[in-house]
């Protein structure tokens, strides 16, 4: 079983965790025989925090009860507030995940608190450009690993800029191995074109009992 954490903090971007937690939560599309999945709100503190939408989340547990380990997923969404002191702690756990072996997903303003903590100058990543990556960290020096894409993996490491939410589902999903290949494939190119006939090869990948 992998346990998927997510850091919950202020002005967290909503958007940009949707994908991710409603697919991983509701298992609709999962393949047959699909890993169990656990997943965790986790924070600095047991308080409420108000996401950028206005939606009040309270924690599951604390940074100090995360298990690191190869079966541990951590997945960093966006936030305003990044630049808080309090944080650091969850990132440090993200350094130590990534060398236990376990996956760590970050998105837009958490790629910063990546960088800030040195790790983007050793995976290929990307962000909301290497410009904003440098203006909001002095001692960022992975240029040469940044890669233009909405959103980039490098080993167990997923990266993505403010618009990548779906490539980063996509890249996150198929790291966790729980859709079958046609399936993923499928999903994606109906949520990034809106075209029905690839809502309807989505359905064709599904165990004919979860077809509509």
């Amino acid at each position: 079983m992998k346990t998927i954490y997510i850091y919950v903090l202020d002005t967290l971007a909503d958007w940009e965790i949707g994908y991710v937690t409603s697919e991983l939560n509701s298992r609709r599309f999962f393949k047959e025989n699909a890993s169990l999945l656990t997943i965790k709100l986790v924070s600095h503190s047991k308080k409420e925090i108000k996401t950028m939408g206005g939606i009040k989340i309270i924690p599951d547990c604390l940074v100090e009860d995360m298990e690191i380990n190869d079966h541990t997923v951590l997945l960093l969404p966006g936030a305003d507030t990044w630049n808080d002191s309090k944080h650091v702690d969850v990132i440090r756990k993200a350094s130590e995940l990534l060398l236990a072996g376990g996956i760590v997903g970050a998105i837009c303003g958490a790629t910063v608190a990546l960088a800030n903590f040195g790790l983007l100058n050793e995976y290929s990543h990307t962000s909301n450009g290497v410009e904003f990556l440098e203006m909001f960290c002095p001692i960022y020096t992975g240029q040469k690993l940044y890669i233009d894409k909405s959103s980039v993996s490098d080993k167990n490491l997923i990266t993505a800029g403010s618009t990548g939410s779906l490539l980063w589902t996509k890249q996150i999903i198929d790291t966790l191995g729980v859709f079958e290949h046609a399936t993923l494939d499928a999903w994606y190119a109906y949520f990034s074109t809106g075209k029905s006939n690839y809502f309807f090869e989505l359905m064709q990948t599904l165990p004919s009992e979860d077809q509509l």
